[in-house]
């Protein structure tokens, strides 16, 4: 599917429960990304930093969506999940409150990541 070439996805939520359906598609990309064997970092920032924090995933709910919940525990067990600093710092998260295998870090990990040779960065 993807050819020879190593690829990495950066996926950047940019949403939360204030927009479900936007939310839920950069989870289902992120996780249908690595189901298939892609090197894959989310990203979350704005309202979608809360499901950084144990038990918020598992209270979102979007008919005919599969549960976040379990969508960020396939991208947490292959993938990357990186909370945004000044996102999580706004809403007094830190790196205590985190699911592990949750990193916090900020903008230049970001660019540096999404710049990489072979990166594709999305943002929803």
């Amino acid at each position: 599917m993807l050819g020879h070439m190593a690829r990495t996805l950066v996926v950047k939520a940019t949403a939360g429960a204030d927009a479900p359906e936007r939310c839920a598609q950069a989870f289902t990309v992120a996780a249908t990304a690595v189901a298939a064997g892609v090197d894959v970092s989310l990203w979350l920032t704005g309202e979608s930093t809360w499901f950084a924090v144990p038990g918020r995933a598992q209270q979102f709910d979007l008919p005919h969506s599969a549960p976040l919940a379990e969508l960020l525990h396939v991208i947490l067990t292959s993938g990357r999940v990186t909370a945004c600093t000044q996102c999580a710092a706004r809403r007094d998260i830190g790196p205590d409150d985190v699911l592990p295998g949750v990193r916090i870090a900020g903008a230049a990990v970001f660019v540096e990541e999404a710049l990489a040779e072979g990166a594709q960065a999305l943002v929803y």
